[in-house]
């Protein structure tokens, strides 16, 4: 048990220090961005990548996070190939739908140039196959190539943003950049597992994996939905209620609180759903795991909770400058729910685990209404903040209920 655990937190800290490296990259090379770019040029491109994303979360209809339920080999292989024949389905499908419709409103959306909107298509498509494959490589336990294609995408992205900025300062080059460095890490990917892996599609073998997996698409895809959502309208309701100052803290808060919980609960993410899909297969349960990963979680949460609730206003004021002290007390303010999102967030893998996504739609359903009553009602800006802090904390105490619930299998 003990050699279990040591290989466990050893492959965790593959995956981190993967995550840590392509997560510094941009921020480093942001500093440099913003002054290569004006803040309108840049505001176009995070509007088109938000579509791409959306999209390339919506094309795959979450079927890559079926891949660590399958056991290793060709039942991986197959769901793989189903995953991707699925992805080309569905685009396909986009194109022809959205082929008309962008022609149609060619030159009415002055925000987003014809050029943007064309680039969406291939944009989305190699984000899909960018998720397909990390999904692919962590479910294999290829933590090492999945750390090294990070660090590549992300080097190839900002450098080529980069580049960019001194060539053609625009929100068109900064994609164009973006597309290629994604592309960059997916073709890296594809030399530790090869496409020629996958056996050729079958419709027979497509309806089977349909059908076992179809809560991904009813389910999973529309919780992950409603989640993308709930994550964009604090920053559109507090900039429309109380003004965009007061959303440029909170903007700067989530942005600076979120990327450590990121960083660190995708490293476990990858290697948790891998050992918890494993032990489901074979026992029934992944409770141990479950443990396992929490306590340590919990332990690291608290420490450092502890110390950003005395200094984190002040790390605020000597990291960005006085002017930006709001967002050190707005950071404060949603230290509880950063608390438990470090926690909650990898054990969600439970949902799927345990095949209750059903049940993560509707936390995601009641996650949105929160969000919307917490900031709308109250009548100002600190009532509001403290009531949506209170109110996501609340609901991932119940989250954390639910997928230890789920992780005893039978003898829950």
């Amino acid at each position: 048990m003990a050699g279990e655990s040591t290989s466990y937190w050893r492959s965790v800290a593959v995956v981190f220090s993967g995550t840590a490296a392509a997560q510094a990259i941009p921020l480093v090379g942001s500093l440099i961005i913003a002054r290569l770019f004006v803040p309108a040029e840049f505001g176009v491109f995070m509007a088109w990548l938000g579509i791409a994303s959306l999209a390339g979360i919506f094309v795959t209809c979450r079927f890559e996070a079926a891949l660590p339920l399958e056991p290793d080999g060709e039942p991986r292989s197959v769901a793989a190939m189903a995953t991707v024949a699925t992805m080309l389905l569905v685009a396909c499908a986009i194109a022809a739908i959205g082929a008309p419709l962008a022609w149609l409103f060619s030159g009415r959306l002055p925000a987003m140039p014809t050029s943007l909107v064309v680039l969406v298509f291939p944009a989305f498509v190699v984000l899909a196959v960018s998720q397909i494959w990390q999904a692919w490589a962590a479910a294999e336990g290829r933590f090492r190539g999945l750390s090294a294609m990070r660090i590549v995408q992300a080097a190839a992205i900002t450098g080529l943003q980069i580049g960019a900025g001194f060539v053609a300062p625009s929100a068109l080059s900064l994609a164009i950049a973006h597309l290629i460095g994604v592309t960059a890490g997916v073709a890296m990917m594809m030399r530790s597992l090869p496409p020629r892996r996958l056996p050729a599609p079958r419709g027979a073998v497509l309806r089977t994996f349909w059908r076992r997996y179809r809560k991904f698409p009813i389910f999973a895809l529309p919780a992950d939905t409603i989640n993308t959502a709930a994550a964009q309208l604090p920053l559109l309701i507090i900039a429309g209620r109380f003004g965009a100052e007061p959303a440029g803290f909170v903007a700067l808060a989530l942005r600076t609180l979120g990327a450590p919980i990121s960083l660190m609960g995708t490293a476990v993410l990858d290697v948790f759903k891998r050992r918890a899909s494993t032990a489901w297969r074979e026992r029934g349960d992944s409770r141990p795991e479950y443990l396992q990963t929490f306590w340590v979680l919990a332990v690291g949460s608290v420490a450092a909770s502890l110390i950003f609730y005395f200094a984190g206003e002040e790390l605020f004021v000597i990291a960005f400058g006085e002017q930006w002290r709001g967002a050190g007390e707005a950071a404060v303010l949603l230290l509880p729910l950063f608390a438990l999102r470090f926690v909650a967030s990898p054990l969600s893998y439970m949902f799927y685990v345990a095949e209750k996504q059903q049940v993560d739609l509707i936390w995601q359903a009641c996650l949105l209404a929160m969000t919307v009553a917490s900031l709308m009602l109250p009548a100002d800006y600190g009532s509001s903040l403290h009531a949506y802090a209170f109110g996501y904390s609340l609901l991932y105490v119940v989250y954390l209920f639910l997928s230890f619930r789920f992780s005893g299998g039978n003898r829950r």
